[in-house]
């Protein structure tokens, strides 16, 4: 167990500030196999299939598996599966999976798993988010204890991506239907290097290590999550050592950060998009004032006011190095053209536009900064918005009912760079994940998710997506960043994703 006395404590006992510091030190010593991390969400639920959710993905990674992984670089890599081969035509995948993975409870991790995994807990109305992702499979059959066909009812070019992205977690079959849906929830089982051994909702996660896992051992054997949504807080807990490391903490924190000499403090670019997403009704109807909105946009200034200029500028849903990606194609912003649009459909300053806006607050850094800094730009030219704060759990609530306003600052993930991750999860209107439910964009979209060859497949997605932000249908802003904030002799793996792993700290 870790030592903890904090200053008042320790005058309390009479040791005095030289006692006190001799008991940190203590404390620190003793924390040499261990790790606190200020984390700014809680996981939805400890069904890692059931909802899909970024911020949960580098928890549920440390006690669940996924068929497949991704190095730093975002490549795939083996993980329980060590071979896949997708057919040219897309309808099927063969799939091998390893002989010498053991569930926490004990059990042979098999092929009957994995078919139970993706496919017989959608067939039997699991309400589990990859019954999206994985909507297209029609069968899993099984050749052997360790191998596997995946069959599909159209081209699933992406079944590669998806096994290492949001959801795709192995669970054991034979616990799961033994003590059911609930009380896997109350006491999950993985395959992973740690497992779970307290937690306490929105409050507190502690992991225990796996010393029986398959693969490589991670270093620390006791990981904390601390669920501390506000970022005044994080900041707060890292300076005051009752983190170890801690994330998303406003841009101004992390430079005066920097100057603290036992911390590090970084603002890492990662794959994910900050954008609006954006309705097709309401005040929004009108393409003159969605276009308007996005014109009106100073993004580069934002990336300046917000992120030190680290955060490249976007014109459509990817970011820079990803297939889907357009160098060569700029959204101008023009305050004039913004105007422009309004007085075609009747707006202007004196008669603006009524609109509501969402956003979190400290989901992810300054997002409710940047917000306001958008209310103002809009203001400028003739759009007036009704901002409110939501709560991150609750934006897919909103989302998924179809209860979003007609924007909401949101950072979209897409840990794979895919393009049918980015633009075609967010802009399939079929689909729970879009705010978007215009045919228009939609059909595009739908044809997409059917084109097995994967360079018209990309060509395809490149040409949606200057269609998309020139229909309004999306506002991409800026690539996110994480800010990292962390003991300078903690050292982790750092993912182009932005993924936080603590199987891959240690202790200098």
């Amino acid at each position: 167990m870790t030592l903890r006395i904090d200053r008042r404590t320790a005058l309390k006992l009479g040791l005095g500030s030289a006692g006190s510091a001799l008991l940190g030190a203590v404390a620190r010593a003793e924390s040499k196999d261990a790790v606190t991390i200020g984390w700014p969400t809680d996981v939805p639920s400890w069904d890692p299939n059931q909802r899909f959710n970024p911020d949960a993905q580098a928890i549920f990674k440390l006690v669940f598996d996924q068929p497949l992984d991704q190095n730093e670089k975002l490549e795939l890599i083996p993980k329980l599966i060590t071979r896949w081969e997708l057919s040219p035509d897309g309808l099927s995948m063969n799939v091998e999976l390893r002989d010498d993975v053991s569930f926490h409870n004990g059990d042979r991790m098999t092929s009957e798993d994995f078919k139970y995994t993706f496919f017989d807990r959608i067939k039997a109305g699991h309400k589990v988010d990859t019954a999206n992702s994985w909507r297209k499979v029609t069968d899993v059959e099984i050749a052997s204890p360790t191998k596997a066909v995946m069959k599909f009812n159209s081209p699933a070019p992406t079944a590669p991506q998806w096994l290492a992205f949001l959801g795709s977690f192995m669970v054991p079959k034979a616990y799961m239907e033994q003590v059911g849906q609930d009380a896997f929830r109350e006491k999950p089982v993985g395959s992973g290097p740690y497992r779970l051994v307290e937690y306490q909702l929105n409050a507190r996660i502690v992991l225990e290590r796996n010393d029986g896992y398959w693969g490589e051992k991670p270093k620390l054997r006791r990981v904390t999550f601390d669920i501390i949504k506000d970022p005044s807080a994080r900041v707060a807990a890292i300076q005051s050592r009752q983190a170890d490391l801690t994330i998303n903490v406003p841009v101004r924190e992390v430079e005066r950060l920097k100057r603290e000499p036992t911390l590090a403090a970084e603002i890492n670019p990662i794959t994910r998009v900050i954008l609006l997403q954006v309705r097709n009704d309401l005040g929004f109807a009108d393409p003159n004032v969605r276009l308007a909105a996005h014109h009106a946009i100073d993004k580069a200034a934002l990336s300046k006011a917000f992120y030190g200029g680290a955060a490249a500028t976007l014109s459509v849903p990817a970011t820079p190095g990803s297939p889907g990606y357009l160098a060569d194609y700029t959204f101008d912003y023009s305050v004039e053209k913004a105007k422009a649009l309004l007085a075609q459909s009747g707006f202007s300053t004196e008669k603006p536009a009524q609109i509501k806006f969402a956003s979190t607050n400290g989901h992810f850094p300054s997002d409710f900064d940047i917000a306001r800094a958008i209310q103002q730009m809009w203001k400028k030219v003739g759009i007036e918005a009704e901002l409110e704060t939501i709560e991150y759990a609750k934006y897919f609530e909103l989302n998924r009912g179809a209860k979003l306003p007609e924007a909401t600052l949101y950072s979209w993930d897409s840990a794979t760079g895919d393009p049918e991750i980015y633009s075609g999860y967010l802009l399939n209107p079929k689909l729970p994940f879009s705010a978007w439910k215009g045919m228009d964009v939609g059909e595009k979209v739908l044809e997409l998710f059917n084109v097995a060859d994967y360079g018209k497949r990309i060509e395809g997605y490149r040409a949606l997506e200057k269609t998309a932000v020139e229909a309004g249908a999306t506002i991409p802003l800026l690539q996110s960043v994480i800010t990292v904030v962390r003991r300078k002799n903690l050292s982790y793996a750092r993912y182009a994703n932005g993924w936080i792993l603590a199987n891959t700290m240690d202790w200098s």
